[in-house]
């Protein structure tokens, strides 16, 4: 790292509370200005902030990357397009033409209060950045060599601060410009790669064989496991919320479907800087940080600082939309359940949420030294809880009764969550009977929908 590396880096920061503080929120704002802009945003705003949110895992790519191969593209590519497809032709259409405002408002009109606070508080839970956090962390451990504990800190205040100043608006506003420098600092490091090593010839010359594979190494249920995590993303609360937002049903739609390719072209670049990674890096010791490891190796001052900046806008743009749902969920849909509140007092207690949220984000990064950690434990516990509650109430197809329903998700959480934990309790670490606990929860929420909907019609009056 150069003066001209760390001058580039310092400006980020002041760019990105401008960008945030041009308009704050103000008094009389409403939830809907708050939550979703006032459901404003065009077909471009729309790509560049759904883009640059959803793609916060950088390192945790990087990392898999390193450890595993091409075979991320199967693992951390293709499950999420299919998701993300199945969302834009089946739910997108139909969340914007709801008109409410977060996925806990959906909840209660389908089946009532309760099942709304229930998924509530696990969306808020689930939607804490703490992955994202723990590689800001390492990112600024890398780059200026502070303390781990102080990187988390200084980074994740400057990611939040803008939000609770400017609210849905000024997410999109920053998000914009992260979209830009994503691209833009991965298509400079590719380059920089080729030119510099050549292409595919030295990467098959010193990458181990399984990282040319389509499995990596891995059994066919690990990589199946995140196939089935990826279907989270029909109850992802940053989809709904751009959803939501958008114009209109037609730009939501059309939205994601950009969206992944999008993602795609930006996959080829991640998944080949990160097999550069490995056959340069061949003893890293943290593959959490092969992509600052590896631009620190090859980039000449300058373009070291541009690649700073487009890891920081990857991951910052992801920690502060997961940061603003999670206070706008522990806002309007925790504490307004229990109070009325005024627009005012939404405002104030959705700040609440974020600090709140920005603390447990801190702690569970300390708690957790690996991004693929965090996602598989928040994943495999929350998705089974969700999934088909969310999907049936914007179905219409569910005929079950609150108390049924809240059953429904209690129990799939509970049996998703023993069964992570069962690995605390066998000698190898591993879970009961080698099954991953996304698997059983999503089963056992399966078996339970279908005898409750059968105890449901039988229960029914005959016409």
């Amino acid at each position: 790292m150069q003066t001209l590396d760390y001058l580039i880096l310092a400006l980020y920061p002041v760019v990105l509370l401008t960008l945030g503080f041009m308009r704050r929120i103000r008094k009389g704002t409403t939830a809907a200005d708050l939550i979703v802009g006032g459901r404003s945003l065009t077909l471009p705003a729309f790509v560049a902030t759904l883009v640059s949110t959803w793609y916060g895992g950088i390192l945790g790519v990087g990392e898999y990357t390193y450890l595993y191969g091409i075979s991320n593209w199967l693992v951390f590519g293709l499950p999420y397009y299919l998701a993300a497809m199945i969302f834009a032709y089946f739910i997108a259409g139909k969340a914007r033409s709801s008109e409410v405002l977060t996925i806990p408002d959906r909840l209660q009109s389908a089946y009532g209060n309760r099942v709304a606070m229930v998924g509530s508080v696990l969306i808020f839970l689930m939607s804490v950045p703490a992955a994202y956090v723990l590689m800001l962390g390492v990112l600024c451990e890398t780059f200026f060599g502070w303390p781990f504990a102080l990187s988390l800190f200084v980074v994740t205040l400057f990611s939040v601060v803008y939000v609770f100043m400017g609210g849905f608006r000024a997410v999109v506003r920053t998000d914009l410009m992260q979209f830009v420098l994503m691209f833009t600092g991965f298509a400079v490091l590719l380059v920089v790669l080729v030119f510099k090593y050549g292409g595919w010839e030295f990467l098959s010359t010193r990458l181990p064989a399984d990282h040319l594979s389509w499995h990596g190494g891995n059994s066919v249920w690990f990589i199946a496991v995140w196939y089935v995590i990826a279907l989270g993303t029909l109850v992802e609360p940053t989809f709904y919320q751009r959803c939501y937002a958008a114009k209109s049903p037609q730009i939501a739609r059309r939205g994601i479907m950009i969206s992944i390719g999008c993602w795609a072209v930006f996959d080829f670049m991640t998944t080949s800087c990160g097999l550069y990674a490995r056959a340069i890096l061949t003893d890293l010791g943290d593959p959490v940080a092969s992509f600052p490891t590896l631009a620190l190796e090859v980039l000449p001052p300058g373009l070291l600082g541009l690649f700073g900046l487009a890891l920081l806008a990857t991951v910052m743009s992801t920690v502060d939309s997961y940061s603003f749902v999670a206070a706008t969920t522990f806002g309007h849909d925790i504490v307004a359940r229990f109070k009325r509140l005024s627009d005012n007092e939404l405002i104030m207690f959705s700040r609440v949420g974020l600090i709140l949220s920005t603390t447990l984000a801190l702690l569970f990064a300390l708690l957790f030294r690996s991004a693929i950690g965090i996602w598989h434990a928040f994943g495999s516990i929350g998705t089974p809880a969700l999934l088909l509650p969310v999907v049936l109430a914007f179905t219409g197809k569910h005929h079950l009764s609150e108390s049924k329903v809240l059953l429904l998700m209690i129990l799939s959480g509970l049996v998703a969550g023993g069964w992570y934990i069962s690995k605390l309790f066998t000698p190898e670490g591993n879970f009961w009977f080698g099954l991953e606990p996304i698997f059983v929860g999503l089963g056992f929420s399966l078996a339970l929908l279908f005898i409750l909907k059968r105890v449901e019609s039988e229960t029914l009056p005959e016409r």
